[in-house]
C-alpha cells in the first residue's frame, strides 16, 4: 500500500506564497524544460527533462523534486520554497529528509484553466518512483480529467457536486463558478488530498467519505461532475484494484446504475457532465446499448461517444496502466482475463465517451441525442456544451411551427465546401462545416444550402425555404418537412443560432 498522505497544516499557507514567488506556473515548467524536454517527458522519457532542470532555478528545482522524483540537497529546496521550508515540506507530508537529502513523497505541479492557476498534488507517478503504481493510487491531473474539465458547462451553480473527486481537480474548477461545492470519494487517501489541494488554492471544499452518491443520499444539485471509476475491470485475482479506475462491479454496471440514479440528485434545470464506458455486445450498436441505459431515467441526454476499441485494444490500454509491461510477470495473464471477461459477455466492441445529462427544468418529453464523433474537437468543449443543451431543450419545448417562425442566423464559424468533378458546372458534393464546438460536417443538398446561405437573421425559415421552393419549383410543404430534421441538427449543434445568439426568454435551458 501507497504510504501517507498530505495534511492540511498551519505551513500551508506559507507554500502557497513560496509557489507563487516562485512562479510555479505551467508556464513557467513549459520555459524551464523547454519543448524538447516536455514533450520527451510526455513520453515518459525523463533524461531530457533531468538535463534541462539542472539550473538552481525555484522552478527547475520544483520540477526536479516534485515532477521528477529526484532527491535534493536541502539548501537547494530550502531556496526555493524559503518561508515554508524543507521543515514545512515534511509537516504537510509532501516530502522526508533522508541522509541530508530531500525526497519528495507526492507529486506536487502547476494546473491552469483560461482565467486561473492552480497546484495539484497527487501521488508520486511511476515515472518519478520508477515501479508500477499501488492499488491506492491518487492520480493527479491527466487525460481524463483534462477531458471531463474542457467539456463541462461553466453555468454558474449554487450547489455543485465532484462525484469521485480523486485529488480535487474537477472540484478547483466548480470553485469558479458555484456557491458550494462538495466532494465525495470511497478512497480515504484521495480524500486527503482533496481537503490539501482546497486549503493549498484557498477554495472552500465539502468532502465526505462514500460510495457514488450515497454520500449525498438526500441532496439535489445544480451540477454534478464525474469522472468514476468506470474502466471495464475483471472480477479475478490475476488483475490489480485500482481504486482510482475500478469501481467493484462488472462490466460496465457501475455506470449504467449511476446514470440510473441521478434524476433524484438533480434540481430542475441541473445538470450532470460525466465520463464513460459501455460494452457493446456482438450484433449490438452503441445506440441502443445507451438507449436501454437511459430509457425511463426521465433525464435529457446528449452523449457524445469519441472511441471505441475490440476487447484486445481495451485489454492492452489497461494491461498496461498503472506502470505494467509486457514481458513481465503476470502480464499476460491480466491481458487474458480481460480477452475472457469480455468473451462471457460477447463483447465485440468498448466505446468511450462523454455523457451530458439534464433534468427538465419543467415537465416535457426528454430528449436523447447519441452523436459518433471521432476527430478532433474544440480545446474548450464547455461553451459549446451549454449552447447544445440550451438549443437541444429549446428544440424539445417548441414544436415544428415555431422552428419555421424563428429567423435563423449561420454562425459566424461555419464555412461551405463545394466538389466536383473538373469541368463540371455544378457541384457534386456540398458540405456545411463548424469550425468550432464538435467540429461536425454535413452534407447538403441544394436546397438546404441555399437555406444556410441567407440565414442572416432577417427571414424566417418558412419564408425562406418557401422562397426557394418556388426556385426550385417544388413544393413548398414537401421542402419544409424535408428541411425541419436537416434545419432541427444544424440548431442543435449550433451551426444556425437564433437572431441575437441567445435562447433567453425562449426557454428554461
Amino acid at each position: 500500500m501507497t504510504s501517507g498522505a498530505p495534511a492540511v497544516r498551519p505551513a500551508v499557507g506559507a507554500l502557497r506564497e513560496d509557489l507563487i514567488d516562485a512562479t510555479y506556473t505551467v508556464g513557467a515548467v513549459q520555459d524551464s524544460l523547454g519543448t524538447v524536454a516536455a514533450q520527451a517527458l510526455h513520453r515518459e522519457q525523463t533524461f531530457p527533462a533531468e538535463r534541462a532542470t539542472r539550473d538552481p532555478s525555484p522552478v527547475a528545482t520544483l520540477v526536479r523534486l516534485f515532477s521528477l522524483g529526484l532527491p535534493l540537497q536541502a539548501e537547494r529546496v530550502e531556496a526555493a520554497v524559503p518561508r515554508c521550508g524543507v521543515g514545512g515540506l515534511v509537516d504537510l507530508g509532501l516530502a522526508a529528509v533522508v541522509g541530508g537529502m530531500v525526497h519528495a513523497a507526492c507529486d506536487l505541479r502547476p494546473y491552469a484553466d483560461d482565467r486561473h492557476d492552480w497546484w495539484v498534488a497527487s501521488d508520486l507517478s511511476e515515472i518519478a518512483t520508477g515501479r508500477p503504481l499501488e492499488t491506492d493510487h491518487v492520480l493527479g491531473i491527466g487525460g481524463a480529467s483534462t477531458t471531463l474539465a474542457s467539456w463541462t458547462p461553466r453555468r454558474p451553480a449554487a450547489r455543485a457536486l465532484d462525484l469521485g473527486t480523486g485529488c480535487g481537480v474537477q472540484s478547483l474548477h466548480l470553485a469558479g463558478h458555484s456557491d458550494a461545492v462538495v466532494g465525495t470519494d470511497l478512497s480515504t487517501r484521495a480524500l486527503a488530498y482533496a481537503r490539501f489541494n482546497a486549503a493549498l488554492n484557498g477554495i472552500e471544499l465539502d468532502v465526505r467519505a462514500g460510495s457514488l452518491l450515497e454520500p449525498v443520499a438526500d441532496e439535489a444539485f445544480d451540477l454534478i461532475v464525474s469522472n468514476p471509476p468506470f474502466v471495464i475491470t475483471p472480477r479475478v485475482d490475476a488483475v490489480p484494484e485500482f481504486e482510482y479506475r475500478d469501481g467493484g462491479q462488472v462490466g460496465d454496471a457501475l455506470v449504467r446504475g449511476l446514470i440510473g440514479d441521478l434524476y433524484g440528485h438533480l434540481n430542475p434545470g441541473g445538470v450532470a457532465q460525466l465520463l464513460a464506458n459501455w460494452e457493446v455486445p456482438a450484433g449490438h450498436d452503441w445506440t441502443e446499448v445507451l438507449g436501454d441505459w437511459l430509457a425511463g431515467s426521465g433525464l435529457d441526454a446528449w452523449v457524445v461517444q469519441r472511441e471505441t476499441q475490440d476487447p484486445a485494444e481495451y485489454a492492452e490500454l489497461w494491461s498496461g496502466d498503472g506502470g505494467h509491461r509486457r514481458g513481465e510477470p503476470g502480464f499476460d495473464r491480466m491481458y487474458a482475463a480481460w480477452l475472457d471477461d469480455f468473451a462471457s459477455r460477447d463483447v465485440e466492441r468498448v466505446g468511450f465517451g462523454i455523457v451530458t445529462l439534464q433534468r427538465p427544468a419543467r415537465e416535457r418529453a426528454t430528449f436523447l441525442d447519441l452523436v459518433d464523433v471521432r476527430g478532433p474537437v474544440a480545446a474548450a468543449m464547455g461553451p459549446a456544451i451549454d449552447a447544445g443543451l440550451r438549443a437541444r431543450t429549446w428544440i424539445a419545448e417548441h414544436g415544428d411551427a415555431e422552428l419555421l417562425d424563428t429567423a435563423w442566423r449561420v454562425a459566424p464559424d461555419v464555412t461551405e465546401e463545394r466538389h466536383g468533378r473538373p469541368g463540371a458546372q455544378d457541384p457534386s458534393v456540398i458540405v456545411i462545416r463548424q469550425g468550432g464546438g464538435l467540429g461536425r460536417a454535413i452534407r447538403a443538398d441544394t436546397a438546404l444550402a441555399a437555406y444556410v446561405s441567407v440565414c442572416d437573421g432577417d427571414l424566417t425559415a418558412r419564408q425562406a425555404l418557401d422562397a426557394i421552393a418556388s426556385l426550385l419549383d417544388v413544393g413548398a410543404d414537401a421542402l419544409r418537412n424535408q428541411a425541419l430534421p436537416e434545419i432541427r441538427e444544424l440548431v442543435a449543434d449550433g451551426l444556425l443560432t437564433p437572431e441575437g445568439g441567445g435562447y433567453r426568454g425562449r426557454s428554461g435551458g
